[in-house]
């Protein structure tokens, strides 16, 4: 059979042929449909089906356009709506701790924990002997002093933030020393150098793009370098 690309006049055929949206909300193929979901929402699918037909009839037949087949479309995109974002997947790709899908596991017990929280309402930011606001953070961050011997600490949810943070507090307005080989760009448009600009903080490249030594960071180090910044990728 000659399809719709071959002929603009057949093309032109195939929309006319599709059905109009009150006929088709009144159909018995997709008043189902409706009583499973509600009316708004399955016009909405509607209108965007057919926008696609419309937009595709130069390669579809007529029968791709009736109103069984339109319903049968409609139906596929409220499934896919249907599904929540936010689910559980296999990791195959390779990577150990993906960016794209979650990184590492929560441990059961953290799993746990956050689902007796979760229910309920929480200490966050008040201090339960005086009834004062306090800071959010201080829970983590008395942790992680004691843990790790720092001065402070604060948890963000992505590198770029912990980055821009770290740069913005202890190096505004001077030199950072980075590799050349870490001025790297890592998951949504995350760049080292443009991250660095947006903190303050004065880039100072120093080695290659393959090789950068102790003596190069040495000869970098002066009386206006705030930090030597590590980029594991």
């Amino acid at each position: 059979m000659t399809r719709s690309a071959d002929n603009p006049e057949r093309a032109a055929a195939v929309r006319r042929a599709i059905p109009k949206v009150d006929r088709l909300l009144g159909s018995e193929e997709i008043q189902p449909l409706i009583a499973a979901h509600s009316r708004a929402e399955v016009l909405r699918e509607l209108r965007r089906v057919l926008d696609d037909l419309r937009r595709d009839a130069h390669r579809l037949d007529a029968s791709e356009v009736e109103i069984a087949a339109v319903a049968r479309r409609v139906a596929e995109g409220l499934a896919r709506r249907s599904q929540p974002y936010y689910r559980r997947v296999i990791n195959a790709t390779g990577v150990v701790l993906h960016t794209g899908i979650g990184r590492a596991a929560l441990a059961p017990e953290a799993v746990s924990a956050l689902a007796d929280l979760a229910g309920h309402s929480q200490r966050l930011e008040i201090d339960l002997a005086t009834g004062d606001r306090g800071g959010r953070d201080e829970g983590c961050a008395a942790l992680l002093r004691e843990l790790t011997g720092c001065e402070d600490a604060t948890v963000v949810n992505n590198n770029a933030a912990a980055t821009l943070l770290l740069l913005a507090a202890t190096a505004r307005g001077r030199g950072v020393v980075l590799s050349r080989g870490e001025l790297v760009e890592i998951g949504g448009s995350f760049r080292i150098p443009e991250v660095m600009r947006e903190s303050g903080a004065i880039l100072i490249e120093v080695g290659t793009t393959n090789r950068t030594h102790l003596r190069d960071y040495a000869a970098a180090i002066g009386e206006t370098t705030g930090m030597i910044l590590k980029v594991h990728t």
